[in-house]
């Protein structure tokens, strides 16, 4: 820095700055273990877009053509079966046991229900209109959660409910991961998410996003 600094003319002989040299590097490596860093969570958040997505799409399926997994063959959505008479007619306890019994089976019910578990999942797999996705998903998760009431210990007849936690299960978990893809842009990687994100409408309504 003196040499540099002095008034009078040099000799043309300047000593090397060692501390810009290390400097440089340093800064290059800091930026790249960024990008790295912000590539490995993209990868994440999307990761647990189209896993999630795929519970719901799955569960569409199965409901709808009696894969013979929840849904045993032959009863599925298009050979008559109802996708929600089972579930909601089993209601044992909670504070709408007697709401969701007479909305069992009723042909309203089953479409808003399928209509719900595929349109969630293929917008979580194409990485679309996400937090429509969200809300309708965290509706639905708060009903089924409501369904199985898992603070209840035990059932009308005594015997155990067999929750295993009173407030967090697995339908919490769902709509919190359909939150965080939505809040984190997930569809941005791996998905249609920028191309969804430039249409003049989607645009015009974040909401859409």
């Amino acid at each position: 820095m003196a040499v540099h600094e002095h008034p009078h003319r040099s000799s043309g002989f300047h000593l090397p700055s060692f501390r810009g040299n290390r400097t440089t590097p340093a800064s290059g490596a800091g930026v790249s273990a960024r990008t790295d860093t912000y590539t490995a969570r993209a990868y994440a958040f999307a990761s647990l877009r189209l896993f999630t997505g795929f519970v719901f799409l799955w569960a569409f399926l199965d409901k709808t053509f009696g894969l013979g997994y929840a849904t045993p063959s032959g009863r599925g959505w298009i050979d008559g079966g109802s996708p929600t008479k089972g579930f909601l007619g089993s209601v044992a306890v909670g504070p709408m046991e007697s709401t969701f019994h007479s909305w069992a089976g009723d042909p309203w019910a089953d479409w808003l229900f399928m209509t719900g578990l595929l349109g969630i999942g293929l917008a979580l797999i194409a990485g679309v209109a996400l937090r429509i996705a969200a809300i309708a998903g965290t509706a639905m998760m708060a009903l089924m959660w409501v369904a199985e009431w898992p603070p209840a210990k035990h059932l009308p007849d005594g015997s155990a409910s067999m929750s295993t936690n009173p407030f967090v299960d697995y339908h919490v978990i769902y709509a919190i991961a359909l939150i965080v893809v939505a809040a984190a842009a997930a569809g941005d990687t791996l998905g249609a998410g920028r191309l969804w994100a430039r249409l003049p409408v989607v645009r015009d309504h974040s909401w859409l996003r």
